[in-house]
């Protein structure tokens, strides 16, 4: 395990301290431009959702194919570089890491445009997937520097929020993108600002020091890998959170990577109208959703640390019923109006459990336990969840015909959501008891 850290004080033996982030203003810069690179992440790596029918007829392609592409084959490499990078940036310059990451991403999305075949998308899809592996574990063990733990929820759902603006601006440039000059154009106009972003951050952010928020400094020394996952997997709590947000990202991948197709197929939508509604409730509704999710738990986990569970499964259990309506209705807009509770609800569980599996480590394992957390979430997630539909809509076509994604999308999203708030239910038995055990 890391050495301890040694606590930060006003007497003549403490070192002396070059803070960066004495002021509010700075503090919320960063928080602001970190959350701006996480957008260009999820911008980059919806925008195939929304052009894959397009990309389908061009190239030919099958749901499996189009389920792997947005799924397992993308999941695998994300989730492989994803505990490297993390290591690397427990002891390395974060800020250098992040810039770095969301220049890779954003070249890879605009070369997309250029693929001629089903593998030239697969391996430029291979190249986005590393390079946002590299984004969110040092942006997450940055943002716990420079916030106290008492609104470190908040301002890691802050980030999160740049899931669903990335969404919305996915949604909305890349389906009127498509609609006017094709699903090539929209790559490589949605692809190019990332790179300025990448550019932005690694002259303007300062590295924070590490142990900041809670007034130490933390030794150079690193915990090996195998500490950190011994010590979370010890931690009852954090395995039962950890199947729970891969679950509930299992239904919100699901979701979000199909539904765009959904609405064209069952409801035969276009996609500069489709990519507007769904801007709106898988955007705008989703980053709401994931900010207040994180809000109201600050604001109650000092009468008990257990709501930071207790709220993504109390709006998972809220969200099944209107995910079933949803897929069930004939009318396009009630099923678009009704979308927008679910698109609202279904990441709130986010900041919430990466902010809880920073509490169970130390200062020097954050990035690493980000890195843990997210293998798990995007394995379930990410890697099982689109696949699992297209592959199961592919299943049922024979039956179904056009209408077999609708079925395979309610015979999986509603029960991987209801597993999942069962899991964070589980998790907050032993809660109050691991934070009480977690190291310095």
């Amino acid at each position: 395990m890391a050495e301890p850290s040694t606590p930060l004080d006003s007497t003549e033996s403490s070192p002396k301290i070059d803070n960066p982030y004495l002021s509010n203003k700075t503090r919320n810069y960063a928080l602001g431009l970190l959350t701006v690179g996480y957008c260009f992440n999820f911008i980059d790596r919806q925008l195939l959702s929304i052009l894959q029918e397009a990309i389908k007829v061009d190239l030919g392609l099958s749901d499996g194919q189009l389920g792997l592409l947005t799924g397992f084959a993308f999941a695998m490499f994300y989730v492989s570089a994803g505990i490297p990078i993390a290591r690397w940036a427990d002891k390395g310059n974060r800020r250098n890491i992040v810039a770095y990451a969301i220049g890779i991403w954003s070249f890879m999305t605009a070369i997309s445009g250029l693929a001629q075949n089903y593998l030239q998308l697969f391996l430029a899809r291979i190249g986005v997937g590393i390079g946002e592996a590299g984004g969110s574990p040092p942006s997450h063990s940055i943002i716990s520097d420079i916030f106290p733990p008492e609104r470190r929820a908040t301002a890691i759902s802050i980030y999160s929020t740049g899931v669903n603006i990335g969404i919305l601006f996915g949604f909305l440039f890349g389906g009127w993108l498509n609609e006017f000059f094709g699903w090539r154009v929209a790559f490589a106009v949605v692809g190019a600002p990332g790179i300025v972003i990448a550019l932005v951050i690694r002259y303007t952010l300062k590295e924070p020091i590490r142990g900041l928020s809670e007034g130490r400094v933390v030794n150079t020394a690193v915990a090996p890998l195998g500490d950190v996952l011994r010590l979370l997997w010890s931690r009852r709590s954090f395995r039962h959170m950890a199947i729970a947000a891969g679950l509930n990202a299992f239904a919100a991948y699901g979701t979000v990577n199909w539904q765009a197709s959904f609405f064209i197929r069952s409801h035969e939508m276009g996609t500069g109208e489709l990519g507007t509604w769904l801007a709106l409730s898988s955007g705008l509704l989703g980053a709401i959703g994931i900010l207040g999710g994180g809000m109201i738990a600050d604001k109650l986990a000092p009468r008990d640390k257990r709501w930071y569970l207790w709220v993504p499964a109390i709006v998972g259990f809220i969200g099944v019923p209107f995910f079933i309506t949803v897929f069930l209705t004939e009318s396009k807009y009630t099923a678009l109006i009704l979308s927008c509770i679910p698109g609202l609800l279904i990441n709130v569980y986010l900041g919430n459990s990466i902010a809880t599996a920073h509490a169970l480590v130390g200062a020097r394992m954050r990035a690493m336990a980000s890195a843990i957390l997210f293998f798990i979430l995007n394995l379930i997630g990410l890697g099982m969840g689109p696949s699992a539909v297209g592959f199961l809509s592919d299943y049922l076509e024979p039956t179904y015909g056009v209408e077999s994604l609708r079925y395979a999308m309610v015979f999986l999203i509603p029960a991987a959501l209801f597993w999942s708030s069962c899991h964070f239910v589980l998790a907050t038995r032993t809660l109050r008891e691991d934070l009480a055990n977690a190291p310095d």
